[in-house]
């Protein structure tokens, strides 16, 4: 399976981000480029969760490409509210790391959070009329919570998959 790379998808926003030679920016190309920012982080979430669960190495398997496809946008925003919180609700403090993520997992998470707010705005509301700026940033949080992620420990990075993948009910 050739996993959509989340690196691509930055590259690809920053590419229709830049404005043209003449006139304004078109709204298609910022609407994409907002739109390619929250699915590069979309992407390597799916991509660390088959990693973790599979296998970098099986990524040609069915095995993988079930566990890359388990995960649904709803999914990765409820959690994400979660994660932002200094204290789990009970049904998440079993599976939750003691005294919560800390500030890589919960910068990730209100980055996600408000790059899916953004998508769904720059692909499904026609009136905001968005700037090059607003595109830019887009790409650079996306960017930044996936940095930020890799800075987590590794116990914090586990736990946040887990439940990713396998949510409480």
């Amino acid at each position: 399976m050739a996993t959509l790379s989340p690196d691509h998808l930055f590259e690809q926003a920053d590419k229709l981000a830049v404005p043209p030679r003449a006139g304004p920016p078109r709204q298609v190309d910022l609407r994409r480029a907002i739109s390619a920012a929250y699915y590069g982080l979309f992407h390597f979430c799916l991509t660390a969760a088959a990693d973790e669960f599979v296998g970098v190495t099986q990524r040609a398997t069915s095995r993988y490409a079930l566990v890359y496809r388990s995960i649904d946008h709803k999914t990765l925003r409820d959690l994400c509210l979660e994660a932002k919180k200094p204290t789990p609700p009970a049904k998440f403090a079993p599976y939750f790391p003691t005294g919560g993520f800390g500030p890589n997992i919960q910068t990730f998470s209100t980055a996600a959070i408000e790059l899916q707010e953004k998508r769904h705005l720059a692909d499904y509301n026609p009136q905001p009329r968005f700037r090059t700026s607003d595109a830019k940033l887009a790409i650079s949080t996306a960017r930044s919570a996936v940095q930020g992620f890799h800075r987590a420990s590794d116990e914090h990075r586990k736990a946040f998959l887990t439940v990713l993948v396998c949510p409480p009910r």
